[in-house]
């Protein structure tokens, strides 16, 4: 609690100094053209190290050092700069501004989906969405995933939960596509993905994304969402859209702190756990004679673990389930049982083992990361610009817990009464971007080159090597590490063509060329986290490596590099006021698999006023990541409630080759998008734009190929059994799985963005906003190799149901976002309410057959949600400001999993069809009680929090 109090009062102190130490020589308020405040506007003296923001109400106020002649600047993005001439002195001068929304200009920065003139999203031929500062600053949410969650209909992420690494690293959907099939930008060059490939059963399974979470938001200017598929623009990734993060430029001091935590009720219990704290600070100084500017930003972030989890269902937790003896009564079968029973409960009770055994929600993180930003300015015509990041997060979270039955995983020497094991993950994240533009003639030119590096580095502790002699494994190991290093050099070239009194009004032309290099590494682990001691209980053998993630061998170890070598053309032709069309071409070639070509047409038709009809056709690509190329491992997973170990291969294993399975080729797209865009009686701007892609050679992770099994024991002439014994034939790996080029899909689907400002008086305003998503996915066909084809074991195998959910239904069908924000005086209230479409969840064995013996709840669609929030804040003066809201204000939680009536400890008695039964729903026993292979909205309920923040 001290910490605590020294962690908020430190800063509120200081701002508060800050407050009133900050005079005023120049007052005044920005708003519109339609008279709305504009709060977060950019205040800048030219020439001097003097600015400031608007706060909530669109006020500001200057101090200057001397009397003179000054000149005030304004800026704020999607609109026109505003500048005027101020005679200062020594009383105090007020001087409002009336800013006008911009049809061309944004300021000197890259506007994604087009190489043309920058535009404001409404303007802009194909569907763009401009995220502002204060959009992802309003609410509680401090990582970059959740806010866009949150604020963009089309994108979707949640955190996810025992899944390894990627408990640490947040796999994010735009338009229902994976992780892999999003392309991030920085200030417009390309931003590298992480060292992680996501395995386990959570959504993006097998896909490689890229941490978004790495980037201070105290960083970030704006966000720019491109929903339209631009792989002829920018390369591969592409295919779903592009998120450009625009970093800030010359702005005020800004300090913020914010602290909060869940307050929930849920499963009969109440929470206060998930304790979040916050400082960021961003600062950009402007040289002098607009010579350029540097902006640096930090930000750290602690976030509590949470857990969701229920209560352990198991009838017993020291000795296994007792067998009904032949001649010994039902009655007496009973008796026994009750009296094991009590004796178990007893241990447990004496030992501390509760049945309330793991943690089911959020890990344990810490983030901390800063960002520098700035550009030198040569003469009118040239400038040298960079970007530099780093940010170093360490993150813990659980596994499954091992209880003292599992004999096969545990130590009962040390673990008497079992153990939850942990993994720790320590991620740093490097990147540098430097560039210079300026003119060759009449030419525009970017010359950059841009680097980057994602390292993840994995201990594991309160765990054992249960294959190491009795009571001499250590319960701590260094699993590995995970690298990966991108450099991107790119040249471009471009130049606006204007022309008077024809039919063509201009015509922009630009071409360029891309240099990247990939590198991937996998490092192994110290000896005793992946090695087998030979333990054996009975004449079972013991689980090898440390538990939950035994290290990487010598045998994983790689280091793979590939390169690529690109070129494209753009065309951007305006005839007359009316009419836009475009043309862009990509050629690319990989060192490891070879080429391809993509373009793109565009076009839009302005009908009347500011309303325009707009479309584009593109075909795009994704290349293999080297990550599914390469990665391969061993792992402890649960399949039900069994612990398996399972075996990835990488497309160079002779493994893969008896699956009759090749080298993985680059995922091929074709899109199109039809909408509408406009403004109306400038206050009222929409977006309508429907979309329909179309993705063939898909990239899938395939579904466990398990050794087959009759009766508990290996049939020797299974077929998977045949393969995994030319490489285990001690049979320790339970299963396999790997990556393959094997199904199309088709994504439609319509996103519609609608906003309206009203000014009500001279001190109040209100903003309202609606956005929506609707989206399906569907998988066309599943092709796998002629001899995946050829067996019907194999064939079902390769993609089942539970694989197949997880691309058709796992992220929702659709999402609503209402936001309205009502400013009067000093107070400003924010709500927003967000409904999370359905998600479905499929079982990977038919429950509808019969035959298989399932309940037919094992498929379970979970139904949509309205998740609100609510903040008000309070502006103190005229440098800071107080803000105290809630998260999820009404406490919702996603329907619950099925539970069937045999999961129950007390339910067990020697006739089959009541006898427990853990494996008939997908609870894990009863500890999970809310879905983790769906990404809907998570499971935390409330949070509640209060927030300063101050700028001068």
């Amino acid at each position: 609690m001290i910490k605590n109090l020294l962690k908020i009062s430190l800063p509120l102190f200081f701002l508060i100094i800050s407050s009133q130490l900050f005079a005023q020589s120049l007052q005044g308020k920005v708003v519109d053209s339609a008279g709305v405040a504009i709060p977060g506007a950019s205040v800048q003296v030219v020439g001097q190290k003097i600015g400031t923001s608007t706060d909530a109400n669109g006020l500001y106020a200057l101090k200057f050092p001397d009397a003179g002649t000054y000149k005030v600047r304004v800026t704020f993005t999607g609109y026109v700069n505003a500048e005027q001439d101020v005679n200062i002195g020594k009383s105090v001068k007020t001087l409002d501004f009336t800013l006008l929304e911009t049809k061309s200009n944004l300021g000197d920065v890259v506007v994604i989906g087009s190489r043309s003139t920058p535009r404001t999203n409404i303007e802009s031929v194909v569907p763009v969405d401009l995220i502002s500062a204060k959009d992802v600053k309003v609410f509680a949410q401090t990582d970059l995933t959740q806010i866009l969650n949150f604020v963009a209909p089309s994108f979707s992420s949640n955190r996810q939960t025992v899944s390894d690494g990627t408990d640490h690293i947040d796999p994010a959907s735009l338009r229902g596509l994976g992780p892999d099939q999003v392309l991030v930008l920085v200030n417009g060059k390309r931003r590298h993905t992480t060292a992680l490939v996501n395995i386990n059963g959570t959504f993006g399974r097998g896909s490689v994304g890229t941490d978004l979470n790495s980037i201070p938001v105290s960083a970030i200017e704006r966000i720019e969402v491109l929903r339209d598929g631009a792989a002829a623009q920018y390369g591969s990734d592409a295919i779903a859209g592009v998120i450009n993060i625009v970093l800030k430029k010359v702005t005020p001091y800004s300090f913020s702190t914010s602290f909060g935590q869940s307050d929930s009720k849920a499963l009969g219990r109440e929470f206060s756990d998930g304790r979040t704290f916050q400082i960021d600070f961003s600062k950009g100084w402007a040289f002098k004679n607009d010579k350029g500017f540097i902006n640096f930003a930090a930000q750290y972030l602690q976030r509590g673990y949470t857990n969701r989890g229920g209560l352990d269902t198991r009838p017993l937790l020291y000795s296994a389930n007792p067998t009904r003896g032949a001649t010994e009564t039902e009655a007496d079968f009973q008796s026994r049982f009750a009296s094991l029973k009590a004796a178990d409960d007893a241990r447990a009770a004496a030992n501390g083992l509760d049945r309330n055994n793991m943690r089911v929600g959020n890990s344990d993180s810490k983030n901390g990361g800063g960002f520098l930003n700035g550009q030198f300015n040569f003469g009118k015509a040239t400038q040298l610009y960079y970007a530099a990041g780093f940010t170093h997060k360490t993150g813990r979270a659980a596994g499954f817990y091992r209880l003292p039955t599992q004999t096969t995983q545990i130590d009962l020497s040390i673990y008497p009464n079992g153990f939850l094991p942990f993994i720790n993950t320590s991620i740093n994240d490097y990147s540098l971007s430097v560039g210079l533009r300026g003119k060759i003639g009449t030419w525009d030119y970017d010359l950059s080159n841009t680097s980057g590096e994602n390292t993840i580095k994995f201990d594991i502790d309160n765990t054992v090597n249960a294959s190491l002699p009795t009571g001499t494994s250590p319960t701590s190991f260094y699993a590995g590490e995970l690298l990966f290093r991108q450099n991107t050099s790119n040249f471009d070239l471009s130049k606006k063509h204007i022309f008077e009194g024809g039919f063509l009004s201009s015509l922009n032309t630009a071409f360029g060329a891309e240099y990247r290099v990939d590198n991937y590494q996998i490092k192994e682990g110290e000896l005793l986290s992946y090695s087998n001691g030979g333990r054996l209980i009975g004449t079972s053998p013991t689980a090898s490596g440390s538990q939950v993630f035994p290290g990487f061998k010598p045998s994983n170890v790689l280091d793979k590099s590939r390169n690529n070598i690109g070129a494209y053309a753009d065309f951007e032709a305006e005839f007359g006021q009316r009419v836009t069309l475009g043309a862009a071409g990509r050629y690319e070639n990989y060192s490891d698999f070879g080429s391809n070509f993509s373009y793109k047409l565009t076009g839009k038709v302005k009908l009347f006023g500011d309303v325009s009809l707009r479309g584009a056709y593109a075909t795009g690509f994704r290349a293999p990541s080297l990550h599914q190329q390469y990665f391969n491992n061993e792992s402890t997973q649960f399949v039900g409630t069994a612990a398996t170990q399972v075996l990835t291969v990488n497309n160079a294993n002779p493994i893969v080759a008896q699956f009759g399975v090749g080298a993985l080729k680059p995922e091929i797209s074709k899109s199109g998008s039809l909408g509408l865009a406009g403004r109306i009686a400038k206050t009222f701007s929409f977006t309508v734009d429907a979309y329909n892609i179309d993705i063939s050679d898909r990239i899938v992770f395939s579904s466990q190929y398990a050794r087959e099994r009759s009766g508990g024991v290996l049939v020797p002439t299974g077929v998977v059994n045949q393969i995994l014994n030319t490489v285990d034939p001690a049979a320790q790996i339970n299963s396999v799985q790997f990556f393959t080029n094997a199904i199309k899909t088709n994504t439609a689907g319509i996103d519609v963005v609608l906003t309206n400002k009203f000014a009500l008086g001279t001190k109040s305003s209100l903003i309202l906003s609606v956005a929506g998503n609707v989206n399906k996915t569907v998988v066309r066909s599943i092709q796998g190799s002629d001899k995946i084809e050829s067996d019907p074991t194999l064939k079902a195998k390769l993609f089942d149901r539970l694989e197949r959910s997880r691309f058709e239904s796992s992220v929702p069908k659709n999402k609503l976002n209402i936001t309205a924000t009502y400013t009067v005086d000093k107070l400003s209230f924010v709500a927003r309410t967000v409904r999370f479409g359905e998600v479905t969840f499929l079982n990977a064995v038919d429950p509808n057959i019969p035959a298989n013996g399932l309940p037919t709840q094992l498929d379970q669609t979970f139904s949509p949600k309205w998740v609100s929030d609510f903040s008000v804040s309070y502006a103190a003066g005229k440098a800071w400001s107080v803000t105290v809201g809630a998260n999820n204000i009404f406490d919702v939680y996603p329907d619950k999993l099925y539970i069937d009536p045999r999961n129950n400890e007390r339910n067990f008695n020697s006739a089959s069809t009541s006898n427990y039964s853990g494996g008939l729903d997908n609870t894990s026993n009863g500890r999970f009680l809310y879905p983790r292979a769906v990404s809907q909205f998570g499971f935390n309920g409330r949070f509640i929090y209060g927030k300063i923040a101050c700028t001068f």
